[in-house]
């Protein structure tokens, strides 16, 4: 028999622990929520929900912030303060105190990172990209172990180096595309 977990089980508990997958997910699924997000990790720490309704209002009509209509500001602005920010409040995602209209960020946003990391359609993963790597330098290594030429004329050292040297530098460009495509 399978334990079944309950709904408390499956979500995370006020004593601190990390929010479960159906919490971040939930907090994600709309564009709106994500975009506050950017623009709290973007903006600083504290911000107010005005100027956050104005950014996301630019964004989502692809304006500059100067072009956003009061119509288009206020749609947006009554959305965050009746649904999105109470919910990633409720998540422990934010801090929203609707009374002085200010929205920050908390520790459990960092939870959120992982999710918001953008991968273009065309481009391949990471995680194939190092098997492939590995796989290489495999053949390579098998190709100069059996004495193929021109793999059997360079040292055993040669291709520890070469091959320190390729994973080193797959590393840091790895880690630079991963803080470029990083929402927010």
């Amino acid at each position: 028999m399978i334990p079944q977990l309950t709904k408390q089980a499956a979500s995370s508990d006020t004593n601190g622990e990390r929010p479960s997958r159906d919490e971040v997910f939930t907090a994600l699924s709309n564009r709106r929520r994500r975009n506050v997000i950017k623009y709290l990790k973007m903006n600083g720490t504290e911000s107010r929900v005005r100027d956050i309704a104005e950014q996301l209002a630019a964004w989502e009509n692809d304006i500059e912030i100067s072009a956003v209509t009061y119509k288009q500001r206020k749609r947006v602005y009554t959305a965050l303060h009746q649904s999105h920010l109470p919910k990633l409040a409720a998540s422990g995602f934010i801090d929203y105190e609707s009374d002085r209209g200010v929205v920050s960020l908390t520790e459990e946003s960092r939870e959120l990172e992982v999710y918001l990391e953008i991968v273009s359609e065309n481009e391949i993963l990471w995680s194939e990209y190092y098997a492939g790597l590995a796989v290489v330098c495999g053949l390579v290594a098998v190709a100069g172990w059996a004495g193929t030429a021109p793999f059997a004329v360079v040292s055993g050292y040669v291709y520890a180096a070469l091959f320190a040297l390729l994973f080193g530098a797959s590393g840091l460009v790895h880690r630079t595309s991963t803080k470029r495509n990083r929402l927010g």
